[in-house]
Order: structure tokens, then C-alpha cells, then sequence
């Protein structure tokens, strides 16, 4: 596997480490990770945002190996790019 998009939640939630745990697993050479929910301008806890970004970015680079850029925002953000698979942390809600 190549290129991996790796969704988060803005907060520390229990499912990052199971989505961490996947994602190293998985050993992509490239994961963008996204922090969906957040308002791209970071007007609210942007320095809590940048920090989160920052921190699953280093974490998810030391235990993969895989080069790491991250965003915050939405999918819009990244219309165009592709991925080879794609991880959320949310579990499925039943309709």
C-alpha cells in the first residue's frame, strides 16, 4: 500500500488508538491525516487543533516509518487527491 487517508476526530477519543494500531498495520509509505470537524480557519482551539495535528503526525511517522502531512478541516479540503485506503476512527452507526 502506497497512500493512506487517516481520519480523526478534533479531540483525543478513544478510537485513536485502534485507528493507530490499523494504520501501522497496514504500513503505508505516504498517510495524510485529516482532523475532520474543525473549521479550517481554527478560529476555536486552533492552538489545541495544531497541537493534535502535530502530535498524530509525529506519532503516526515514528511508528510507520511513512512520510506524514496533515490538514484539518473537511473531505473538501482534498478533492483531487487519491487514496489507496481510507481509515475513520468513528464507529459505524447503524441507520
Amino acid at each position: 500500500m502506497s497512500d493512506l487517508l487517516a481520519i480523526f476526530e478534533p479531540h483525543d477519543d478513544y478510537s485513536d488508538s485502534p485507528l493507530l494500531s490499523e494504520i501501522e498495520r497496514l504500513r503505508p509509505t505516504r498517510v495524510t491525516i485529516l482532523i475532520e470537524g474543525v473549521d479550517p480557519s481554527w478560529v476555536d482551539d486552533g492552538e489545541a487543533v495544531r497541537d493534535r495535528l502535530a502530535a498524530l503526525m509525529a506519532l503516526v511517522e515514528r511508528r510507520t516509518g511513512a512520510t506524514v502531512v496533515g490538514t484539518a478541516g473537511d473531505r473538501d479540503q482534498l478533492l483531487g487527491w487519491r487514496f489507496d485506503c481510507e481509515l475513520c476512527g468513528r464507529e459505524p452507526v447503524v441507520a
